[in-house]
């Protein structure tokens, strides 16, 4: 899971005219950063499920031994490359993505981290589509998603609360869930059905703290890198979600 920080905002007034937090800025003002934002994530949940798509019909034939080595730890050396290479990308997209000199580049950052989030979440579709044989699992796994999603986001924005003290908790636990995973890929063993319980918990707290960060830190003129965080975190409460279905029927 990819953790996302916000930026400071010393003496943001004299830096960024006309460009306030949300929770600071008018209401009309901050009625259309929201709109803009989850306007972004959904647009990249589409452009996601989209490249999924086109990927899983004419690939899964080809690339359902290599799903089943990544998935089983039998390919974990290219595993770590494909994790460290994602990490890298997912700097960069964030990095562009907070870009304060060019939208472009932006949306760049946005695109590149959906390609990324496609490829990555896709061995495991291939996975449980034809080596577990159970294709309905995904859209279960997508029904939960948006059901958790949606909860968590009401649940946020009626309250206005400031969750940011869940971001050094989402950052440790981050680190240990990775920790986990490489050890994992490394030794050979399985987390199981309580590691992908336990990432949907970390994650859906990711969810509420940048939903959060969302109305008390980012300015209103950064809706792309606010998407971003979001869709990776949809994304990545997804994949735990698919995991936990699929471990549950073993």
């Amino acid at each position: 899971m990819s953790y996302h920080h916000t930026p400071e905002y010393a003496g943001y007034e004299e830096q960024y005219a006309g460009s306030l937090p949300a929770a600071l800025a008018l209401p009309a003002e901050r009625a259309t950063f929201m709109r803009r934002v989850y306007a972004h994530v959904a647009g990249a949940l589409l452009a996601f499920v989209a490249i999924e798509w086109l990927l899983l019909v004419p690939l899964r034939e080809f690339s359902a031994g290599l799903a089943s080595l990544m998935l089983t730890g039998a390919g974990k050396y290219s595993w770590l490359i494909v994790l460290a290479a994602f990490m890298f990308i997912g700097w960069l997209a964030e990095k562009w993505a907070l870009s304060d000199t060019s939208r472009g580049l932006q949306y760049l950052g946005l695109a590149l981290f959906t390609v990324a989030e496609a490829i990555i979440v896709l061995p495991l579709l291939l996975f449980v589509t034809i080596m577990a044989g159970a294709p309905t699992l995904i859209g279960q796994a997508g029904i939960l998603t948006l059901s958790v999603f949606g909860g968590l986001t009401v649940c946020v924005l009626t309250t206005r609360k400031d969750f940011s003290f869940l971001g050094p908790i989402v950052w440790v636990g981050s680190w240990l869930a990775l920790g986990l995973i490489v050890a994992a890929i490394l030794f050979g063993f399985n987390l199981g059905l309580w590691f992908a319980l336990a990432m949907v918990g970390l994650v859906s707290a990711a969810i509420i703290y940048q939903t959060s960060a969302i109305l008390h830190q980012y300015r209103t003129d950064q809706h792309v890198a606010a998407a971003l965080g979001l869709f990776s975190s949809v994304v990545t409460l997804f994949y735990y979600i698919l995991m936990a279905l699929l471990r549950s029927r073993n």
